[in-house]
């Protein structure tokens, strides 16, 4: 699927990419409402309302990823309802395979995140897997979300890369996007980010549902 020789760095989202999303859907759409119905005496019907309004408005924005402006927005201690439902934070099957089999074939693993460094702190914690990365980047630490294209600006700074020689792997068409329109070489979706949803399709770039179909040819490319 890519020219491996010509690929250095790959650039890792975490959520729905290397984490199956399931935790995050589960938290944001389900637990927050509820909490929320509670603490306002409201229907849940109306408090998953004021969630949706609450998160239309800020939507690819550095806050819609922010836990501290949730816990202002909503009056919840958001970080700490993350920890009820800690076990839910997985790695995704194929992900340490991915990320063992990139560092045999010589590939720097940066971790690039919109996720508050609070939730990425306990996400690394409970899974382990900073132990299979070179680097961790959350974009709260840059001042913009990955949407944005100061990020790609700060990013190709701070650990001097190509951008050409880079392959960016993430759930979200729209930071494919303006991944590509920064200059990252390479790109690559992912169908599956929910073990428990339906897979989804990418209308202009290469996807996978398995991290194995890529490892043949990341080996061979090495030897």
């Amino acid at each position: 699927m890519f020219p491996w020789h010509q690929i250095d760095t790959l650039l890792l989202d975490m959520d729905g990419t290397l984490l199956d999303l399931h935790f995050d859907n589960h938290f944001w759409l389900h637990i927050v409402p509820q909490q929320l119905s509670q603490q306002k005496s409201i229907s849940r019907q109306a408090a998953q309302q004021l969630v949706e309004q609450a998160y239309s408005q800020v939507e690819g924005t550095l806050d819609w990823y922010c836990l501290d402006y949730w816990q202002q927005q909503l009056g919840l201690d958001v970080l700490a309802l993350h920890q009820t439902i800690v076990e839910r934070i997985q790695l995704r099957q194929d992900s340490m395979p991915f990320l063992k089999a990139l560092k045999q074939a010589n590939k720097q693993r940066i971790l690039v995140t919109n996720a508050h460094p609070k939730s990425l702190s306990l996400k690394l914690e409970h899974t382990g897997m900073a132990t299979e990365l070179d680097q961790v980047l959350s974009s709260h630490e840059t001042g913009f979300a990955k949407e944005h294209p100061q990020f790609w600006t700060h990013l190709f700074e701070r650990y001097q890369l190509q951008p050409e020689r880079c392959l960016f792997v993430d759930d979200n068409e729209t930071i494919l996007k303006a991944a590509q329109l920064a200059g990252v070489g390479y790109q690559l979706g992912i169908s599956n980010p929910d073990s428990l949803k339906p897979h989804q399709q990418f209308a202009d770039f290469p996807a996978t549902n398995d991290y194995h179909l890529l490892l043949d040819d990341l080996l061979q490319a090495s030897t």
